[in-house]
């Protein structure tokens, strides 16, 4: 079984790091290159889930979180130019958000996994996008949870400005995370062409 699983635990890995270090370098003024690499994680897991069941799901999904950890870790000890490059609650929402995202992708996609081809992963990625977009910036940024790290400003993420600079006036956090969302929602979209093409093609091998 582990071994059968260590493509699913390397590609969720690879995927996890990448975007760790990708988030640090700016795409716009509302985007970092890691939004593009992160949704990514849901179309991992799919493809796990439909090959081998949820239980496998369960253990990427842990992997790819442990590796969260660790980038966690290893970036609450370099100093960038306003303190550590991930603060308590960064790393606290970002682990949250991973967890709570992906195991209901997983539970959603299982819900409908025998319907249309599409329904179970576009519709699980969906559900888990929309939750990590929603658990992470506000734990990460929201001035409602400052009690969780009292010593982080994050009083540049409260500034009320238009949402993506042409909506109503919103916290910044909020086109930060509109943003975001936005662009999983793009990627789910996407992400149904190497789905279909994944399991076609195995399907095809084993007919």
């Amino acid at each position: 079984m582990t071994r059968s699983l260590l493509p699913g635990i390397l590609a969720m890995a690879a995927i996890v790091v990448a975007s760790n270090i990708l988030v640090q370098f700016p795409y716009g003024d509302w985007l970092t290159y890691g939004a593009f690499t992160y949704p990514f994680s849901f179309l991992v897991t799919d493809l796990t889930n439909r090959f081998q069941g949820a239980v496998a799901a369960r253990r990427v999904v842990i992997a790819g979180f442990v590796a969260g950890l660790l980038c966690s870790l290893v970036g609450s000890q370099i100093m960038g130019e306003f303190g550590p490059l991930v603060t308590l609650r960064v790393a606290l929402g970002s682990g949250l958000a991973f967890l709570l995202a992906q195991l209901t992708d997983i539970h959603v996609f299982n819900r409908l996994r025998d319907g249309s081809w599409w329904k179970a992963p576009f519709i699980s990625t969906l559900a888990g996008a929309s939750l990590d977009t929603a658990v992470f910036f506000s734990v990460a940024f929201a001035a409602a949870l400052t009690f969780i790290e009292p010593g982080n400003d994050v009083s540049w993420a409260a500034e009320m400005k238009p949402l993506l600079g042409h909506g109503p006036a919103l916290p910044f956090w909020v086109s930060l995370g509109f943003g975001d969302w936005l662009v999983k929602l793009a990627l789910a979209a996407i992400a149904l062409i190497p789905f279909r093409l994944i399991v076609s093609n195995f399907i095809k091998r084993v007919a």
